[in-house]
Order: C-alpha cells, then sequence, then structure tokens
C-alpha cells in the first residue's frame, strides 16, 4: 500500500485539477449564450430572407414600371417619327410644287405689254404658309421639349433603379459568400434557400457547444470523485485526519450557476460528511482505483482544456456569424431606404410619362391639322399649275375657234357683196327700162339702192355660273338698251400663243393623268 505522503501527493493533485471547475463554468456561460444567439440569428435569418423577397418583387415592380415609361416613350417617339415624316414629306411636295410655281413664267400674251415678266408664283399669297409653319414649329419645339424631359426623368429614374439593383446584388453576392464561407458549408438540398443556409450552422456549433459542455461535466465529475477518493484515503490512513483537513480548508468556492451547483454541493457534502468506518479490503480496493485514476487525471485535465478552446473558437464562429447576419440586416435597411426613396420618387415619374401623353394627344391633333392644311395647299397650287397648263389649251381653242368664226365671217361676206352688186345692176337695168314711165310717188323706195350689210364684233357677256341667277342673259346676246356700254366695253383679247408652248402644256397634263 502507498505511503501517506503519497497519498498526501495524490490528493493535492486532485485538488489542483478541480481547477478546471473554471473551464466548466465558462462553457456553461458559452452555451448559454450561444443559445440567445440561435435565436438571434434564427430572427436574423426569417427577417434577411423576407427582406430579399421583398427587395425583389420591389426591384421588379419598379422594372416594370420604368417598362411601361419606356413603351409610352418608343411608341410616342415612333409616332412622332412618322408625324414628322409625314409633314416633311408634305412640305418637300409642297416647295416642289412652289418651285414649279416660280419656274412656270406667265405669257406675255396673257399679260398687259407694259407689265413686267410675271411667274405663276406672283399670284400666291405665301403668308398663311408661313403662319402655318410657325404653328408646326411651335407644336413639334413643345413635343422636343416634354420628350427632353421625360427623358431626363427617365434617366434619373433608370439610374435610381441600376442603383437598387447594384446594391441588392452586391448584397446578395454577400449573402451567398457568407454562406459557401468554409465555416458554414452546408447541403443546400437540406435548406430551400440555400443562399440563407447560415443559420443551420450556428445551431450545429450550437449542438457541439451542448455537446462539448456535456462531456467537460462528466470529466469533471470524474475527477470530483477522484478528490473524494483521495480524501477518504488519507483520512483512512493513520494519521491523514489532521493532514487532510489542512489541504482541504482552503477549497476553493464553486460558481453558482445553471448545471454547476450540484457539483459544489457534492464537493462540499464529501469534505464535510463524517468519517465512515471501513474495512482493510474496501480501503485496499479504493487505493488501487485512487492509484489507477491519478494516472489518468492529468489527461481529464488536458482533455477538459482542449474542449474549453475548441469551444471558444466554436463561440467565436457564432459570433462571427452573427455579426455577419447583423451586417446583412443592415445593409437590407439601407437598401430598403433607398427603395424607400426611390418610391417616394416614383409619382414624378409616372407624372412625367402621363404629362407627354397629355402634351403629344394635344399636340398631334395640331400637327395632323397642318399635315392636312399642308397638303390641301400643295393639292391647291398643283391644281394651279394643272389650270394654267389648260388655259393654254383653251386659249389655243379660242384662237382655233375664232379662225374658223373669221372664215365663216370673210365666205359670208363674199357672197353678200356679190347679191349687192347683182342687186345694184338689177336694180339699175330696171331704172332704165322702165324709171321713166313710172310716178315717183308711186313706190317711193323704188329708186332707193339695197340695202348693206355690215358685220359688228361684240365683247362677249359673262359666264351665266359666274352671273347672278336674275341678270343671266345669252352668251352674246346683247340688250338694246346696253348697246352702246357694249360698243365702249374691253374688247376680248385671245393671245396668240406659240406652237411650242401649247405642245408642253398638253405634254405636261398627259404626264399628270
Amino acid at each position: 500500500m502507498p505511503s501517506l505522503e503519497v497519498l498526501i501527493s495524490h490528493l493535492l493533485a486532485a485538488k489542483r485539477s478541480l481547477s478546471s471547475i473554471n473551464h466548466v463554468w465558462q462553457a456553461n456561460e458559452i452555451v448559454t449564450a450561444a443559445g440567445k444567439k440561435v435565436l438571434e440569428c434564427a430572427a436574423l435569418k426569417s427577417r434577411i430572407a423576407f427582406a430579399r423577397r421583398t427587395l425583389q418583387d420591389q426591384l421588379e415592380l419598379l422594372r416594370k414600371t420604368r417598362a411601361w415609361s419606356e413603351e409610352i416613350v418608343r411608341a410616342g417617339r415612333e409616332a412622332f417619327s412618322d408625324a414628322l415624316n409625314n409633314l416633311d414629306a408634305a412640305d418637300d411636295r409642297l416647295s416642289q410644287a412652289l418651285d414649279a410655281l416660280r419656274d412656270t413664267t406667265v405669257h406675255s400674251a396673257f399679260r398687259p405689254d407694259d407689265e413686267d415678266p410675271k411667274t405663276l408664283h406672283d399670284f400666291v399669297d405665301e403668308m398663311g404658309l408661313e403662319g402655318l409653319h410657325t404653328s408646326l414649329k411651335s407644336s413639334i419645339d413643345r413635343v422636343t421639349a416634354i420628350q427632353a424631359e421625360l427623358d431626363a426623368s427617365n434617366g434619373v429614374f433608370d439610374a435610381d433603379i441600376g442603383s437598387i439593383h447594384h446594391k441588392l446584388r452586391h448584397w446578395m453576392s454577400s449573402i451567398q459568400q457568407t454562406s459557401s464561407s468554409p465555416e458554414l458549408e452546408t447541403s443546400s438540398d437540406e435548406d430551400p434557400e440555400p443562399e440563407l443556409a447560415v443559420a443551420k450552422p450556428v445551431v450545429a456549433m450550437f449542438r457541439s457547444l451542448e455537446s462539448h459542455a456535456k462531456d467537460m461535466a462528466e470529466l469533471l465529475s470524474s475527477l470530483v470523485h477522484h478528490f473524494d477518493r483521495c480524501v477518504k484515503a488519507v483520512k483512512h490512513t493513520e494519521g491523514g485526519g489532521e493532514a487532510a483537513r489542512s489541504i482541504t480548508g482552503d477549497m476553493p468556492e464553486v460558481p453558482a450557476g445553471e448545471g454547476m451547483s450540484n457539483i459544489g454541493q457534492e464537493i462540499n457534502a464529501n469534505l464535510n460528511a463524517p468519517l465512515q468506518p471501513m474495512s482493510n479490503e474496501e480501503y485496499r480496493e479504493m487505493v488501487l482505483v485512487l492509484i489507477k485514476d491519478a494516472f489518468e487525471a492529468e489527461d481529464v485535465v488536458v482533455e477538459i482544456q482542449d474542449r474549453i478552446t475548441e469551444m471558444e473558437q466554436i463561440a467565436q464562429n457564432m459570433d462571427l456569424q452573427h455579426d455577419m447576419l447583423k451586417s446583412l440586416w443592415k445593409h437590407a435597411g439601407q437598401i430598403k431606404a433607398d427603395m424607400i426613396g426611390v418610391n417616394d420618387r416614383l409619382p414624378q415619374y409616372g407624372l412625367q410619362s402621363l404629362k407627354f401623353i397629355a402634351t403629344w394627344r394635344e399636340e398631334i391633333s395640331n400637327l395632323n391639322s397642318g399635315l392636312a392644311q399642308l397638303t390641301d395647299l400643295h393639292v391647291m397650287y398643283e391644281e394651279f399649275l394643272n389650270s394654267y397648263d389648260n388655259m393654254i389649251l383653251e386659249a389655243a381653242r379660242r384662237a382655233q375657234t375664232r379662225k374658223k368664226m373669221e372664215k365663216v365671217l370673210r365666205d359670208a361676206k363674199h357672197k353678200l357683196d356679190h347679191l349687192y352688186d347683182e342687186d345694184v345692176v338689177a336694180r339699175e337695168s330696171f331704172r332704165v327700162e322702165y324709171g321713166d314711165f313710172l310716178p315717183s310717188d308711186l313706190w317711193p323706195s323704188i329708186s332707193r339702192a339695197p340695202m348693206r350689210v355690215r358685220f359688228k364684233r361684240l365683247s362677249g357677256g359673262t359666264l351665266p355660273d359666274t352671273q347672278q341667277q336674275g341678270d343671266a342673259q345669252p352668251i352674246g346676246a346683247v340688250a338694246e338698251d346696253t348697246l352702246g356700254a357694249d360698243e365702249g366695253a374691253e374688247p376680248e383679247t385671245i393671245p396668240d400663243l406659240p406652237h411650242d408652248l401649247i405642245r408642253d402644256a398638253y405634254e405636261r397634263i398627259v404626264a399628270r393623268g
């Protein structure tokens, strides 16, 4: 059997090993704090998951709103471009017609001899066209200005969406990096939201801490039992009672805490318990167990130290994950604040789009009206050109008709002059042969010369469709009481036009169809 000195040395070593109780108490505190961290991490995970879905939904809503505004801009630009193209085409056609009027010189035969040469354009008043151009320019400028305002507004809107998208993508990337860190490796098949699987490792680490704390408590319990055996062995050894009291008299107070009170009570109870009688055989068995445990006690102390070191590392990892989740939640709050700012500005963006629609609808009516007026002017000027060419043909037709009438007059005059000469000869023969035998008062006109026929040209009257209905009279007819007026009226002039002028006019009319 070992001597009292050996037993006392084992007792002193056992007493020193009980200092591991501080590690067990620290482990208990770590588990308690870790439990709170688990709950906080679970709450943060739920908040982050909800924030992720909400922010993504709101970003998608912003994108749809922007797409609606872009569709308005696109449709407005296309319609505006079409309107401008139509206006440009109509204005080009009108300009071509005006150029044609400027290039068409009125033939001098139609105008007074002392008048300077004129073109058809000289008979056109462009004041209305200038006013129309001014009105169209005002409408175009207004649409261009409101479109520029909408583009600027959409540019700011795009910047807002881009900023939110960039921050949200960076935030989501941080979540993925967090979940893919070595400390957080976990199977995505086990979590419906792998990007937020950060809470699962926290639970696993907490379970590991609980396991370590439980094992440490069991290890400490074995050290306490070993200490009790050492105390009993020293007390049951001759002369050892006083030594046992001296060694155990300054035992450190065991900290109170959850899971720790039983150990402290057990130590105090064993120290203060009265010494029970023990047989030599029981004493021998106890000493053998004591010696065996003495060799293992140091390993138990080392294991407790290793476990508390590992628990501290796990606790640090849990703190790291807790801090990461807090940081993610903080960033989510910042993105949410930015999103609120964009949502506050959203009515302004929508109002700018509605303002563009209202202005566009108002001005497109003006542009369409202007387009119709440009088209009408073009048609009118084209008809002016066409009518001038037809006027040339009409002048040629009238000249031809005048020639035919002159021929009829010449033929009639020749026949009338021949009849007159025959009548004069016949009357003279009658007078010579029978005149001396007839009294002069028998037929007073028997000695008169035959009548003469004289043709008189009269200016034509106004065509019926330009007169008042009640004043209409047959073309060429002259009332007796207006004969003097007609005699003094301006005679009709029919210009003598060159053949090539008439031919060119005819070809242009045929070309127009």
